[in-house]
């Protein structure tokens, strides 16, 4: 049970860019959570997983918690803490159904998104050019790609060189639940990302059956810790000091796609959500681009 806890707190890092504080309140949450359905289990007489755990196991939880003197701020944090847990596991696959699903929880304000001006992208994206290494060119095509499509480095990572369409601009991506979705990107994109494949992908091949689009030094699949050091790496030599993840890329694109009058529902389409209400927290734009729409556009604004 623990390794799927860790694969969750790893998705939380490096998909989400979490801080390690927040990743260590997660685990000791899930750890808790882990150790109250093991107790259960070995009472009952049946082998622990994930899988299995129901509605009223985890109601009987709760209400432990409650019995033990826990504030209610705390158990809110706890069910929040399992909602996310179950819902990623059924996502993986891990479990065919979501028990947390009904559960009733305090509703908990979502803190909004933070993304990158447009300036700070285009100085980031621009910075693997300062070499030209083949590791480089990949950088340049990945980054290029995160912010072109507003995809999820997972997404990223496991395309392959057949779900890129150069000519047409456009590249295909398998996104939560292995939902396929056809993303456009535009020019300086596709030209950073054909470079790669003509130039790049080459050297880094080893095996001439390898499929995956993004490779590593040793010629295998990249992975999203791979990414993320990467990333890291070009956020510190750039001289960035917000905090950057590969998520960032994500929030930035959905920002300064909304900002540009882009359409909520094409957003929606683009991110690949399933539900408009995860896309609608992008559209608390800052006061200040609010307020010069309204100048630009109200007929009296500026009598």
């Amino acid at each position: 049970m623990r390794q799927e806890v860790e694969s969750f707190l790893n998705h939380l890092s490096m998909e989400k860019g979490f801080s390690s504080n927040t990743i260590e309140a997660y685990r000791n949450d899930l750890g808790q959570l882990a150790i109250f359905i093991e107790d259960q289990a070995t009472v009952k007489g049946y082998k622990p997983q994930w899988a299995s755990v129901d509605r009223n196991l985890l109601i009987g939880y709760i209400l432990d918690l409650k019995e033990r003197g826990y504030a209610s701020a705390t158990v809110a944090r706890k069910v929040a803490a399992m909602k996310s847990f179950f819902d990623f596991l059924v996502s993986e696959g891990a479990s065919p159904s979501d028990p947390t699903e009904n559960l009733s929880s305090p509703k908990v304000g979502k803190s909004l998104p933070k993304a990158l001006s447009t300036r700070e992208i285009e100085i980031l994206l621009n910075e693997p050019a300062k070499s030209s290494s083949v590791e480089a060119v990949r950088d340049k095509a990945m980054m290029e790609l995160m912010y072109a499509g507003g995809m999820r480095v997972s997404e990223l990572v496991s395309m392959n060189v057949g779900d890129i369409d150069l000519d047409a601009g456009s590249v295909r991506c398998f996104g939560k639940g292995s939902k396929e979705r056809l993303i456009p990107i535009h020019r300086r994109a596709a030209e950073a990302v054909a470079q790669y494949v003509r130039q790049a992908r080459p050297q880094l091949l080893r095996d001439s059956g390898e499929e995956a689009l993004f490779l590593n030094r040793r010629g295998e699949r990249l992975t999203r810790q791979g990414f993320w050091l990467i990333l890291k790496s070009y956020v510190k030599s750039a001289g960035i000091q917000a905090d950057v993840t590969p998520h960032t890329f994500r929030h930035s694109f959905a920002t300064h796609m909304l900002k540009g009058g882009a359409d909520l529902r094409a957003v929606q389409e683009l991110l690949g959500h399933a539900n408009i209400s995860s896309t609608q927290i992008y559209t608390h734009l800052s006061s200040e681009h609010v307020h010069q729409v309204y100048e630009s556009a109200h007929p009296r604004a500026n009598e």
